[in-house]
């Protein structure tokens, strides 16, 4: 992840969370990282260097993703956004910038309505599921075609994540489209950013467009000539929007 960050673990109700901290400690801007379905922390490589200057970046692995171990019981999204939550307490740390991309998204939502003291601002990067289309071949036949178009650094790190997620990806697919965030971006109090990619096949411009319209204080950015991987692939165009809806 070019320069480590500080590798803790983090444990609450049989899950554990693995967190990488970047940037100082006492860095006024604190950025959350969640991940999409079957990646990690380590993704994020790129969107770090270019947040941490801003402000202290905190990368997770959600329970049974990257190098966190698989609990005994595959978590709702809900149930991850209270273990997010617990994690900023045991901090001590105040209002947060969450930035979810794809399945992180919806953890990100849900740690926004069902904690919003730990949360400032909301950063939605590919949100899914697009509501009608939410089953599992429709998502990962277009995720595939998403990929066909992502360059080898892109594929490298996005086959080494998926292997990483083990026997257990099917109930994870299940837990992230069983999941309905429409309704919960309605409840969603705080400034939020939708950013999507040009060409995000996962995220047909219909569904962004009606996240938007959803989410009662809600900002866009498109990312010309990028698809669902924004974040992973040359992020500066994306961190340049993210830093900017933070200041």
């Amino acid at each position: 992840m070019g320069s480590a960050g500080i590798v803790s673990e983090f444990h609450d109700a049989g899950a554990t969370l693995v967190v990488e901290e970047f940037g100082a400690a006492d860095a006024g801007t604190v950025f959350v990282l969640l991940h999409g379905i079957g990646m990690g922390r380590k993704v994020f490589a790129e969107l770090i260097t270019h947040l941490s200057p801003h402000g202290r970046v905190i990368a997770l692995d959600l329970p049974g993703y990257g190098d966190a171990p698989e609990p005994a019981r595959t978590p709702t999204m809900e149930r991850m956004a209270d273990f997010v939550a617990a994690m900023l307490r045991s901090r001590g740390l105040g209002e947060v910038v969450v930035i979810g991309h794809s399945m992180g998204t919806q953890v990100a939502v849900e740690l926004a309505v069902r904690h919003p003291a730990a949360v400032a601002r909301v950063v939605l990067v590919g949100p899914t599921v697009d509501r009608r289309h939410r089953h599992a071949g429709a998502q990962l036949w277009r995720l595939a075609l998403d990929l066909l178009n992502e360059s080898p650094k892109v594929l490298l790190l996005g086959a080494r994540e998926y292997v990483r997620a083990g026997p257990h990806l099917r109930r994870k697919v299940h837990a992230m489209l069983v999941h309905r965030p429409e309704r919960v971006y309605p409840a969603v109090r705080m400034p939020t950013l939708v950013v999507r990619g040009e060409h995000d096949l996962t995220v047909p411009p219909r569904w962004f467009h009606e996240v938007v319209a959803l989410l009662p204080d809600a900002r866009t950015a498109l990312i010309a000539g990028h698809g669902h991987e924004t974040l992973i692939r040359d992020a500066e165009p994306a961190a340049r929007e993210i830093l900017r809806f933070v200041d």
